[in-house]
């Protein structure tokens, strides 16, 4: 099968990390058994990562250079990050291939995805990116046109649009290496968010966060992968997550979850937008499938033997 295998960012930091490179060299390593073993079965595997927790250190490391070095906007924070994440799992990956003793070839492909520059998201955004600030520092950057937002107590941080992906450039590239046997990874954190100018001539980049599901599903749909697995930090997806008796789900049906979305069992902030990508993904075509499942039991979800499946 082809098969595309979602990663969070968080998956490469754990509980009492520190993030350091070695950490997340660490945590990939131990995250790549069973996308080894779906590799030396003859499976087509097409890994998408987030970057949330990654993508946050580097607009830390602006603010506090600012006045040393010009700061980079957020979308090249994403690309910056597609890049150095990229390079870790693709040398974890290989590195765990050749101790497996399998010669499979791996490749990272940066990659930028389509929006529309007049999606509502941008005139409410809703996504924090970055680090906190006190109340000062929040209202000199909304006078340079960030928007800002108390958060919890914690002080201020910045909110930017998360919109819609639309399409993914340069598919071709993708396609190549995939017909030629590499494992691509691809779409770091969502994708690099660009537009295409009004007069049609070209792309600009736009500070934007694409959700990493979305930007999955889209993918997986542009090379028509048969399977999309997303690995988070629940073994199984549940209904009534937060009672004292949630109800662990093995199967959902498109309609299913569709209904739960709109119960609000799934909150936009976790569990909502995997289970829209996955719906997205299956609702169309009968011999679609999503898993939902951790990372850790990626090979036992691939058996059925644990995990959420979402199908049509």
């Amino acid at each position: 099968m082809k098969i595309v295998i979602a990663l969070g960012g968080n998956a490469l930091i754990k509980p009492g990390d520190k993030g350091t490179v070695e950490d997340q060299e660490r945590n990939i390593r131990a995250s790549m058994d069973g996308i080894v073993r779906l590799i030396k079965e003859g499976h087509q595997i097409v890994i998408t990562h987030g970057n949330g927790p990654q993508a946050g250190a580097r607009l830390i490391r602006n603010e506090m250079a600012e006045t040393e070095v010009y700061p980079d906007p957020l979308v090249v924070c994403v690309a910056d990050t597609q890049g150095s994440m990229g390079y870790m799992i693709e040398q974890g990956l290989m590195n765990c291939l050749s101790k497996a003793g399998s010669r499979a070839k791996v490749a990272t492909l940066v990659t930028q995805i389509e929006v529309n520059p007049l999606d509502p998201a941008f005139k409410k955004p809703t996504k924090p990116v970055g680090p906190f600030y006190n109340q000062q520092k929040a209202l000199m950057k909304m006078k340079n046109g960030w928007k800002m937002v108390e958060d919890s107590g914690r002080g201020y941080r910045r909110v930017v649009p998360s919109p819609m992906p639309l399409r993914v450039l340069n598919p071709e590239a993708m396609n190549t290496l995939i017909d030629a046997g590499f494992t691509v990874i691809t779409g770091g954190g969502g994708g690099i968010p660009v537009y295409r100018s009004k007069d049609k001539s070209g792309y600009q980049g736009i500070d934007a966060v694409i959700d990493k599901d979305l930007a999955s599903v889209m993918i997986a749909q542009t090379i028509d992968a048969d399977m999309v697995v997303i690995l988070t930090g629940v073994e199984k997806v549940a209904v009534n997550f937060k009672s004292e008796k949630p109800t662990w789900l093995d199967q959902m049906t498109s309609a299913e979850a569709e209904k739960y979305l709109a119960q609000g069992e799934f909150p936009a902030g976790s569990m909502g937008p995997k289970i829209k990508a996955a719906i997205d993904f299956v609702k169309n075509d009968r011999n679609k499938v999503v898993i939902i499942t951790s990372e850790d039991k990626l090979t036992e979800a691939m058996e059925g033997k644990t995990g959420t499946r979402i199908v049509h």
